[in-house]
């Protein structure tokens, strides 16, 4: 037997029931709404248990909007920024820093290459210096040499022309006159070649302790070693008085 259709309310025609719309498929058939006759508005869902197979519509939307498992959350990302911009300015400190030091020691290197340059061009410099006085020194002291050595050959040669004066007086018949002036001249040239090879034996003396002195200059005080060659040529300037004395004495 059929059932007789219900009759709608309000006397109205009775039409075929409208499915729903935008129903997922699976859904069980208790879930599906049951449009009430005369309602007005779009149909609410209930939330429907999950199936055997696979998950309740709610739960799914919530899983794929849960944070932490797709794209990091707004709030991770806004701290992680600050520490990027943290370690840029961190790093460009430390090459700053190290732009500076590198500098500060060019700086350094060269004031001190700079320095030891000036030092070195003095000390060659007064070197070169030295070099000099030691060589003219030595000049002097060589031209002192030959003038003793000229000097003893003279009074040598003095001395055999006292011999040959005190013969020739000897000779004439007057030997006490003949004596006299041999002792008188024998004294003058004795004293005046005892003179000149004292003073020569000085002069070579002073002149050798100053170029001593002049290779070690560092040791002793600059205004001494002055004082000390002018004291060698006040010598060396007796020495060449008593030998021009020597030769007015011979020439006699």
């Amino acid at each position: 037997m059929s059932t007789p259709p219900v009759p709608p309310p309000h006397g109205g025609p009775a039409g075929p029931p409208h499915p729903p719309e935008s129903v997922p498929r699976g859904t069980p058939a208790d879930a599906v709404p049951t449009a009430r006759p005369g309602a007005v508005g779009a149909p609410s869902f209930a939330p429907a248990a999950a199936g055997p197979g696979g998950a309740a519509p709610g739960a799914a939307s919530a899983t794929a909007t849960a944070p932490g498992d797709g794209a990091p959350a707004s709030g991770d990302t806004a701290a992680a920024r600050p520490r990027r911009r943290r370690g840029a300015v961190v790093a460009i400190v430390v090459l700053a820093l190290a732009l500076a030091a590198a500098l500060g020691v060019g700086a350094y290197l060269w004031l001190t290459t700079t320095r030891w340059q000036e030092t070195s061009a003095g000390w060659e410099a007064q070197a070169r210096g030295l070099g000099q006085d030691v060589a003219q020194l030595r000049t002097e002291l060589d031209g002192a040499n030959a003038e003793l050595e000229s000097a003893r050959t003279q009074l040598t040669a003095a001395q055999d022309r006292i011999s040959d004066l005190a013969n020739e007086k000897a000779q004439l018949g007057d030997e006490n006159e003949a004596s006299q002036q041999y002792l008188d001249y024998q004294s003058r040239v004795s004293d005046a070649a005892g003179k000149v090879a004292a003073a020569l034996g000085q002069c070579t003396t002073a002149q050798t302790q100053l170029i001593g002195y002049l290779n070690n200059r560092d040791a002793y005080d600059p205004a001494d070693i002055d004082r000390f060659a002018d004291q060698v040529g006040v010598l060396c300037q007796e020495a060449t008085d008593a030998n021009a004395q020597l030769q007015q004495e011979l020439a006699g």
